[in-house]
């Protein structure tokens, strides 16, 4: 007659072995590291499989796509054919973030109206063909109208807002003075509706959050007249404004990062020329009020020279950079072989994009740009540096290590090691005060249909401190209180702001459950 009791444990043992076995076929070498804690018979070694080629959607990561003003919902299915991988591809299938810039008048052609209420706007359409694909946006949102238009809704100047008109013949290209009272008012009253629509990590990637000067990007900015202005009144008024607008976007977009244009003459009415010493000293104030950095002229070696590199060397690693090219290779636009670095030919594109992409490698950079049109389909004839910086940029996490029970009694405590490693350039920002450390390493177990029972958060473990070529080890003390029965390991780094769900995709080639968790090894509890 057959025992009982001992069936029922060749059985548990039998399914028990089977999960082992099954987690080295996942992409997982393991090693039994033997006994190890009160009440524990066995830990394993696991020393998972590393994913370098991957596309990883991650916040403040990766690749973001342009749209223009007027794109409409075919946009998304834009596609450039890849010599390399000898087919066609879609962009969004590259893609992290979704980059608007567009203009104040067209989010709020009239005062209390906005575009994103409205679902047949163009504006509107756009944003929400984003949403709806699981693509946050990005956004900087232009007030000067100098050379585009009316980049200010007709509304402030008709309530008395003063502006500047650089040229006569064109009556609509008005530029306000942010400085203006009635500017600020509506302005005021724009971006505290913006935030309450966007201030959202699951729809926004990040707002690019000055928004002044030309094309907005933080210089060439008009405070008065130029005939009048003197270098007394304009370093006085640019130190009270862009305090103003930091001090706005700080205190309205909460949960989303914000960025500012690290330029030689931030705020200046001037955007070529020596740098202005009090530079450095404005962007500080606006960093240390949360902001992160982007600069717009990557690749343009006139403007992006040493002022530019160290200013980010000075804060990499402390806060991410968001680059984009500056040269625009779309016939009739930009002459690029002028470039005095001497090395883009006329004619070869690529010489712009291997430029760009050096640069970036250098300021460690977390995203780069797909701008629209020309300059994305360019990108992608330049495939290998698309994919270079899949595999070498921004970052990469996972875990080269990580060491746990195979089976322990209930009620007992696991000690689980686990080593992290950051396989990319930049780093993964949790440091930046909107995430405020809200991502951490969490290990869960599940049962046999996949159902998280329990989740173990290592507060001690901090993904900004990751850079690579350092490995960053813990160790976390888990309480296993739960049933006897065969479980599984699994490991993610979550959202502690988001009930502990699984936020940040590894850059690992293993068992992914629908809820994000990687699926490690079997534990049994006894």
């Amino acid at each position: 007659m057959i025992n009982k009791q001992l069936f029922s444990n060749w059985i548990i043992n039998f399914f028990l072995t089977l999960l082992l076995c099954t987690s080295g076929l996942l992409g997982f070498s393991q090693k039994n590291e033997g006994k190890s804690g009160s009440g524990n018979t066995g830990y394993i070694l696991l020393k998972p499989k590393y994913d370098g080629h991957s596309v990883l959607r991650n916040p403040l990561n990766g690749w973001v796509m342009y749209a223009p003003r007027n794109a409409d919902d075919t946009y998304w299915d834009i596609e450039y054919f890849v010599p390399a991988l000898g087919k066609k591809v879609k962009v969004i299938d590259y893609a992290s973030a979704c980059y608007v810039r567009t203009s104040w008048s067209s989010l709020n052609p009239s005062d209390g109206v906005y575009a994103w209420d409205d679902p047949n706007s163009k504006i509107g359409k756009l944003l929400k063909g984003a949403q709806t694909r699981g693509l946050p946006i990005a956004l900087r949102i232009v007030v000067d109208g100098r050379d585009q238009g009316q980049n200010t809704p007709k509304f402030v100047f008709d309530l008395g807002a003063k502006y500047y008109l650089e040229n006569e013949s064109h009556p609509d290209r008005q530029t306000p003075y942010p400085q203006d009272a009635v500017f600020r008012k509506y302005y005021t009253k724009f971006i505290t509706a913006l935030a309450k629509e966007f201030n959202d990590p699951e729809k926004t990637s990040f707002i690019d959050a000055y928004g002044l000067g030309k094309w907005g990007e933080a210089h060439y900015v008009v405070y008065e007249d130029p005939k009048m202005a003197t270098p007394e009144s304009t370093e006085k008024i640019k130190e009270e404004t862009l305090d103003w607008v930091t001090s706005l976007y700080a205190n309205t977009f909460t949960k989303v990062p914000l960025v500012i244009n690290y330029h030689r003459l931030v705020g200046h009415p001037e955007s070529w020329g020596a740098v202005n010493p009090n530079s450095e000293r404005l962007l500080d104030k606006a960093i240390d009020k949360g902001y992160s950095l982007r600069q717009d002229a990557f690749g343009m070696t006139d403007y992006y020279q040493n002022w530019e590199k160290n200013f980010a060397k000075k804060w990499n690693f402390k806060r991410p950079i968001i680059m984009e090219g500056g040269w625009i290779i779309a016939p009739g636009k930009h002459r690029y072989w002028t470039d005095p670095s001497g090395k883009y030919r006329e004619g070869h594109d690529e010489d712009v994009r291997k430029g760009e992409f050096d640069l970036s490698a250098e300021a460690h950079v977390n995203m780069m740009d797909f701008r629209a049109g020309g300059e994305t389909e360019s990108w992608f004839k330049s495939f290998d540096l698309v994919q270079r910086f899949i595999t070498e940029g921004g970052y990469r996490v996972y875990p080269d290590q990580i060491n746990l029970p195979q089976d322990i009694k209930t009620g007992k405590v696991a000690q689980i090691a686990h080593r992290w490693q950051n396989m990319g350039w930049g780093y993964l920002p949790n440091n930046i005060p909107q995430w405020n450390y809200k991502y951490k390493v969490a290990f869960a177990l599940l049962d046999a249909k996949g159902h998280v029972k329990k989740i173990f958060v290592d507060r001690q473990s901090e993904p900004s401190a990751w850079l690579k070529g350092t490995a960053a080890s813990y160790k976390l003390n888990a309480k296993v209180d739960l049933p006897a029965g065969i479980y599984s390991w699994a490991v993610a780094i979550v959202d502690t702001t988001k009930e502990n769900k699984p936020a940040i995709q590894l850059a690992l080639d293993g068992d992914l459950t629908a809820q994000g968790w990687t699926k490690l090894s079997a534990l049994q509890v006894k």
